[in-house]
C-alpha cells in the first residue's frame, strides 16, 4: 500500500513539472484608462447647481468642457448656485440671445488651472473661454482680502464661497453671483476723431503775409529833407524862379 502511494505521489509530481501552465494563474485585466472627469456629474452630486446644470445642457457647453478636459487642457470652473441664479433681476437670464448665453457660460471657465494659493499671484484679468478680456469685452478680475476670494467683472463683484471639485486638471469653485460680463451692458466710448492736419502756408502765401507787415509807398514822391538831397532841391527852386522871372 505504501508502495503504491508512493508511485502515485511521484506521477502526480511529475505531471506538475511538465505541465506549469495549467495551474497558472492568468493575469489581471489592465484597468480602463480613466476619462476626464464629469463636470454636470459633479454638479449634480453637490446638489444645488441645477439651473447651472440646466444652462450648460441647453446651450451645449456640457460638451464643450469635455472636448476641453479630454484634450487635456486645465480648466477652473466658477460654478453659481441657484440662489445666485435667483438674485438676477427679472428676465435677464432671458434678455441674452442663445450666443450670449453660451459666452455667459464661457465667461465662467478659466483657460488654466487655479489652486486657492494661485488666486493671489493670478494676473489680472484673467483668460476666459468667453475670449477677448479687455475693457468694455470680458474683464474677468480676482483679488484676495485675508482668506476672501473675491471677482469683479465690472457689473457684479461676487465670492468664492468654496470649492466643490480639485484635482490635477479640473478645479470647480462656488461663487454667490452669477459673472455678468461687462460687455453685455456697457458700450465702449466713441473713438474721438483725429484733429484735421495743419495745413502748410505756401510760399507765395508766406511772401504775401511778410508784405503785410511791410508799410505800402503813396502816391507822392517822398521829399528829402537831410543830406545833400536837400541842396540839391533848394537849387532846383532858384534856378526854376529866376527864369520866370
Amino acid at each position: 500500500m505504501f508502495k503504491q502511494l508512493f508511485i502515485f505521489s511521484q506521477l502526480l509530481l511529475l505531471f506538475f513539472h511538465h505541465s506549469p501552465t495549467i495551474f497558472a494563474q492568468s493575469p489581471a485585466p489592465a484597468p480602463a484608462p480613466l476619462g476626464p472627469p464629469n463636470v454636470v456629474g459633479i454638479l449634480k452630486k453637490a446638489g444645488h447647481f441645477n439651473k447651472l446644470v440646466r444652462l450648460m445642457k441647453r446651450t451645449k457647453m456640457d460638451a464643450r468642457i469635455f472636448s476641453l478636459l479630454n484634450n487635456s487642457n486645465p480648466l477652473t470652473i466658477f460654478a453659481p448656485t441657484d440662489e445666485a441664479f435667483a438674485r438676477l433681476k427679472s428676465k435677464t437670464l432671458k434678455s441674452f440671445t442663445y450666443q450670449q448665453r453660451i459666452q455667459l457660460i464661457q465667461f465662467h471657465i478659466v483657460n488654466s488651472l487655479l489652486s486657492p494659493l494661485d488666486f493671489e499671484t493670478v494676473t489680472n484679468p484673467l483668460s476666459t473661454q468667453a475670449g477677448d478680456n479687455t475693457k468694455y469685452k470680458f474683464p474677468l478680475n480676482v483679488t484676495v482680502d485675508g482668506d476672501q476670494v473675491n471677482i469683479r467683472t465690472g457689473i457684479v463683484n461676487a465670492s468664492v464661497n468654496g470649492t466643490v471639485y480639485s484635482d490635477s486638471q479640473l478645479a470647480v469653485y462656488q461663487v454667490d453671483r452669477v459673472l455678468l460680463p461687462l460687455g453685455f451692458f456697457v458700450s465702449p466710448p466713441p473713438v474721438p476723431a483725429p484733429p484735421p492736419p495743419k495745413e502748410k502756408a505756401s510760399p507765395s502765401d508766406e511772401d504775401d503775409e511778410d508784405d503785410e507787415d511791410e508799410p505800402k509807398p503813396s502816391g507822392a514822391m517822398p521829399v528829402i529833407y537831410n543830406g545833400l538831397g536837400a541842396k540839391s532841391f533848394v537849387c532846383s527852386v532858384i534856378i526854376a524862379f529866376s527864369l520866370c522871372v
